[in-house]
């Protein structure tokens, strides 16, 4: 495994339309901003807010921070707008909303390829992420997940989704076990990255917290948030103990002198050490590299 690996642990929502948020958004520093022109956006701001975003792209203060936006769905009068004037700026990631089926993720892919080749971006450079948010969206989401090389990711997108099985959110978030669970199956089979939804209480620190360890411990990348408060709290949550980190520098270092040695059997402290264990080992100390931590072995 590389010694680095790109973070994304966090995705702070910026209303699109809020010029100050735009502004500032990324003295906080989250792993990725994601400016919205849809929900938060009323429809007769769309235009304004669009070309807000498109000049807040360019500027030098994001350079060195991953940005996504959420565009409105395609089938909209704004989707296809949105687009052109997102990829021209530099966006690195589109996040197409609504997502239900393949050929949804491959219209935008061949929107977004024309654009790049009209304007001089690399072809392929501006990534995809589909957001999950029904369910024929689950239902499809292994298809959608391995469809397109520019999708870098899905995400759930919880308050639709649950709406759309005729329920509610609740505290425990027993009605997202199957479209968590599906969601991260899918992603890892096809290789790519997953979010979790937003918690949207942003007072209920106890629940956030609760809810960011439930998606650490089912394997997604991260969440998306919906106020700054929320970061530091959920990289506190992914970032690797000092005890987890001691451990996996010991597998490691175990397994680099077995294998100097010759020996295909790891053992320490009298128990073998096989090769899914020594992944996560690597896993943990890149994790700790990424999060800032200093790691010697």
């Amino acid at each position: 495994m590389s010694e680095s690996m790109q973070l994304r642990r966090s995705m702070l929502f910026v209303p699109g339309h809020n010029a100050a948020m735009l502004a500032t958004a990324h003295i906080y520093k989250p792993d990725t901003i994601m400016f919205d022109l849809e929900d938060s956006v009323a429809l007769r701001e769309k235009d304004t807010t669009r070309l807000m975003v498109f000049h807040a792209l360019q500027n030098p203060l994001y350079k060195d921070i991953e940005t996504t936006v959420r565009v409105n769905p395609l089938y909209t009068p704004y989707g296809h707008k949105d687009i052109e004037a997102v990829v021209r700026a530099g966006v690195d990631v589109v996040r197409l909303p609504m997502v239900s089926t393949v050929e949804q993720v491959l219209e935008g892919d061949r929107l977004i390829t024309e654009i790049e080749q009209s304007c001089g971006r690399v072809v392929g450079s501006t990534k995809l992420m589909a957001a999950i948010e029904s369910a024929a969206g689950i239902a499809n989401v292994f298809e959608i997940a391995k469809c397109c090389p520019r999708l870098m990711g899905i995400a759930l997108a919880a308050e639709d989704y649950v709406t759309d099985l005729k329920t509610t959110r609740s505290a425990s978030g027993e009605e997202l076990f199957l479209a968590r669970s599906r969601i991260v199956v899918a992603a890892r089979a096809a290789g790519i990255a997953c979010y979790d939804a937003v918690h949207s209480d942003v007072n209920d620190e106890e629940g956030f917290i609760t809810q960011a360890r439930l998606a650490k411990q089912m394997g997604f990348d991260g969440k998306s948030l919906v106020n700054p408060r929320q970061i530091d709290l959920l990289h506190g949550v992914y970032a690797p103990t000092e005890d987890e980190v001691d451990h996996a520098i010991t597998i490691v270092e175990a397994a680099t002198e077995a294998a100097n040695r010759g020996i295909g059997v790891v053992s320490l402290n009298g128990k073998m050490v096989d090769g899914p264990i020594i992944t996560r080992a690597e896993r943990t100390i890149a994790l700790a590299r990424a999060c800032g931590m200093k790691v010697e072995l």
